[in-house]
């Protein structure tokens, strides 16, 4: 036996034993736990000039790897530096840009050299606004400028795959007149929170990332995100940190676990889900089989031992275990935020943009209702079991936002239950869509009541101006009248 054989071997004989106990809740929730001992800070991402910069209340980079701008009024934005050394990689995680960070996140990319972007989401997921349109499709709209940044992209051109597009980007800094090319690999396979279908697909993503030259050493760190640029970004990375690991030190035994860890240290949250570790584990394995990955080819046929078990467990005849399915999700941040904030409203603080953005939810919330992992990166439950984890977690009270999280179910794990207790299912359908209609009810009264209560704030306003008004301008007359006179009756005297 090889020592690549040997190092697979010790990875694979825990990937069984984890499979044959049913225990991916439970190693992925232990993860969690050994992460709660971590002291790192998330202040600049608390600053309130920097706050609507964050794409998740929490979900926040840490201060010691944060990347940090060199030009332009503001040096935040929302990426980490994650490095493994002994690997000789470095990766450059961050969340999907939004609306006002599109120039920043430009502006990274050609300070920090990357020669790829590497994208994991789409723009649009389950009708949700996931990440910003920041880059050029194609040649009907070729050009994006940032003249803030002082930045220009163009669009050069791309090549289509069954699970992703490469697309070659020119990147100018309009300053110096400069200019790079850039290459963005997009895959548009991989669901929010989820995995993509079959390891192989995902290896050969990997394998043409490689052979770009995006991860050698002699350029830039990649850029790689997905919405919050901790799941799926951190399991690519793990992935091909754990694959490097395994081509330089075959005598050594790989802790994928260890190493996953260490990762975290730069960045918190990395993979966010159990099904996420359980399928960084098959990639890993079924990688160091066909090293180097060039040899990766587009037959999809596999019969391997390790992506045969994992098909079958992940296939809905031979379904996951309750526990290891990822944890239900938080309420959507419209509902949260529009009770936080009419909560803590009062007469003083009422404003357009508080009133903007509880519309802007309730017409469509631009972000994934939240990841339940906090800013602090403690676990709030260490039971093995992730919904009351969950549970715990949505309680939780984030005091940096003045946010408390709804402490009931999500629409979709409510209606779930409903669905499936209900002895009819038409009924338990026309439920569902009574409660929704409801809760948007519920919602919209209080968009009403806050536009009621911010034009009485107005109008209050306007009355203290129109009452006060005359009256300073009487006083200062009547002052100026009377200093007037003294002087008068003074000179007289004199």
């Amino acid at each position: 036996m090889t020592s690549d054989e040997e190092t697979v071997m010790n990875v694979e004989t825990v990937y069984r034993e984890i499979n044959a106990k049913h225990g991916w809740a439970a190693f992925y929730q232990a993860i969690r736990s050994e992460c709660e001992s971590f002291e790192y800070t998330c202040n600049e991402s608390k600053k309130p000039q920097n706050k609507n910069l964050n794409r998740y209340r929490d979900v926040a980079p840490y201060d010691h790897t944060r990347i940090i701008l060199k030009r332009g009024v503001c040096d935040y934005i929302h990426a980490n530096l994650i490095r493994v050394d002994h690997a000789e990689r470095q990766y450059i995680l961050t969340q999907g840009p939004l609306p006002n960070t599109i120039s920043h996140f430009w502006l990274m990319v050609w300070e920090q050299n990357c020669r790829a972007i590497l994208m994991l989401n789409k723009v649009i997921e389950k009708n949700q606004i996931k990440c910003h349109q920041y880059f050029p499709l194609d040649d009907t709209k070729p050009t994006l400028t940032f003249e803030d940044v002082s930045i220009k992209v163009d669009y050069i051109s791309k090549k289509d795959s069954s699970d992703y597009t490469i697309r070659t980007l020119r990147i100018t800094d309009l300053e110096s007149n400069d200019s790079r090319e850039i290459l963005h690999f997009h895959y548009t396979t991989w669901p929010d929170f989820g995995v993509p279908q079959r390891p192989t697909a995902f290896l050969r993503f990997l394998a043409d990332v490689r052979k770009s030259g995006a991860l050698d050493q002699n350029v830039g760190p990649p850029v790689v995100h997905c919405s919050a640029g901790i799941g799926r970004s951190g399991t690519f990375c793990l992935v091909d940190a754990c694959l490097v690991l395994i081509e330089k030190y075959g005598l050594n035994d790989l802790d994928v676990r260890h190493e996953l860890l260490e990762m975290r240290r730069s960045r918190m949250g990395l993979i966010q889900t159990p099904e996420q570790l359980c399928f960084s584990y098959a990639a890993i394995i079924q990688g160091a089989k066909q090293l180097p990955l060039d040899n990766m080819d587009n037959d999809d046929t596999t019969h391997d031992e390790i992506i045969t078990s994992y098909d079958e467990m992940n296939n809905k005849n031979h379904p996951l275990e309750k526990d290891d399915e990822p944890p239900p999700l938080p309420p959507p941040r419209g509902e949260s935020l529009t009770r936080s904030m009419m909560a803590d409203l009062s007469p003083d603080d009422s404003s357009d943009n508080d009133l903007m953005s509880i519309t802007e939810e309730l017409e469509g919330p631009p972000d994934k209702p939240l990841p339940c992992e906090p800013p602090n990166h403690v676990d709030l439950s260490a039971d093995t079991n992730l919904s009351t984890s969950n549970t715990n977690c949505v309680r939780e009270q984030n005091a940096d936002d003045g946010v408390v999280l709804d402490d009931t179910p999500s629409d979709d794990a409510e209606n779930s239950v409903l669905l499936n207790n209900s002895p009819s299912n038409s009924d338990a359908k026309e439920e569902v869509r009574r409660r929704k209609m409801e809760k948007n009810e519920r919602l919209a009264t209080q968009v009403r009541e806050m536009k009621r209560r911010q034009k009485e704030m107005e109008e209050w306003q306007n009355f203290k101006r129109s009452l006060f008004n005359p009256l300073k301008i009487s006083l200062g007359i009547g002052i100026g009248g009377g200093i007037i006179a003294i002087c008068y009756y003074l000179y007289m005297r004199s």
